[in-house]
């Protein structure tokens, strides 16, 4: 059986030297705000993984009132979540996501994303698809108060 899922968070920007996405470290004059590392990419990822096998979502597997996820490595909550849809006889067949910021720029640090998700999934790097856009300006992420990403999956049970 295949089955797709979508996924959509978004993070606002707040102090900080940094963003992390894709478990990649970025440069930025600001941070993300959030319960966990705010890496809005794993997170949108983790959610269409969650929806494609019918397991709700990650606030429910990894919520922000647990203090046990305070500052938590994304990567690693990607890792659970794949270890659930194992459990569950699921397969990821294919990932494909879009980050949504006017800064910073994502060309140089989207392969290196690219590697990192498909390393935490388990799959060929050739599986996973990360693309960047602007909203020429408009809306919160043009005025650069955040950051967001869709994300769809596939997946196949066994």
């Amino acid at each position: 059986m295949i089955r797709v899922g979508q996924g959509y968070d978004v993070h606002r920007f707040g102090k900080g030297d940094h963003i992390i996405l894709g478990g990649v470290r970025i440069p930025h004059q600001q941070g993300l705000i959030a319960h966990s590392d705010g890496d809005v990419l794993i997170h949108a990822i983790c959610d269409a993984l969650l929806g494609a096998s019918a397991m709700g979502d990650i606030g429910q597997h990894f919520p922000d009132s647990m203090p046990d996820y305070a500052n938590a490595d994304s990567r690693e909550l990607l890792r659970e979540v794949i270890s659930l849809l194992a459990q569950s006889g699921f397969e990821v067949s294919n990932v494909d996501a879009t980050i949504v910021a006017e800064s910073p720029r994502m060309g140089p640090h989207i392969n290196q994303m690219r590697r990192l998700i498909a390393e935490d999934i388990e799959i060929n790097i050739s599986q996973i698809n990360i693309k960047a856009t602007t909203t020429e300006r408009l809306g919160f992420t043009g005025r650069e108060e955040g950051i967001a990403v869709h994300a769809i999956a596939l997946v196949e049970q066994a």
